[in-house]
């Protein structure tokens, strides 16, 4: 992979199916607003490529859009080491070849997990063909990447 990146931020989803781009959308945000040594990865074609991105490293965050039928915009953080992720959440509109709760689970009897692995899911509302986020998703995004960036600089000042 060439050098090493203490941080990875993982955007998952496609900007052509509405409310699905929501984990791009984040990503991209926090790249433009994070410092140094921040790795920003789009275009997950599946599960299996996740394992790849964060292998040298030892933060990662994941964006994806949710589908549990909750209210759009309703945000979920998990912390991926301690928590368990409900299989359904993110598997409504997959097209990968292993969603990304079996792409975690994969890492983790491979022993391949980084140290730090928060999953965020934003529930989305619209999946029809087009760009843009509903204004409810959009809000969500927003505040999903401030939190990360707040996450990202807390951990850097704490060391």
């Amino acid at each position: 992979m060439g050098e090493a990146t203490s941080t990875v931020v993982v955007g998952i989803g496609n900007d052509y199916r509405g409310d699905d781009g929501v984990g791009l959308h984040v990503a991209r945000l926090v790249g433009g607003m994070a410092c140094e040594d921040l790795k920003v990865v789009e275009g997950i074609a599946d599960g299996y490529s996740l394992l790849e991105t964060w292998t040298e490293s030892s933060s990662v965050f994941i964006i994806d859009c949710a589908v549990s039928g909750a209210t759009p915009g309703r945000t979920y953080r998990f912390d991926a080491l301690r928590e368990t992720i409900p299989g359904d959440l993110f598997d409504g509109r997959s097209t990968h070849a292993i969603s990304l709760v079996e792409a975690i689970g994969l890492a983790r009897t491979l022993g391949r997990l980084p140290r730090r692995l928060v999953v965020f899911g934003i529930e989305g509302a619209d999946f029809s063909s087009g760009l843009g986020l509903s204004p409810e998703v959009k809000r969500a995004a927003r505040a999903t990447a401030d939190g990360i960036v707040d996450e990202l600089q807390k951990t850097r000042m704490t060391g």
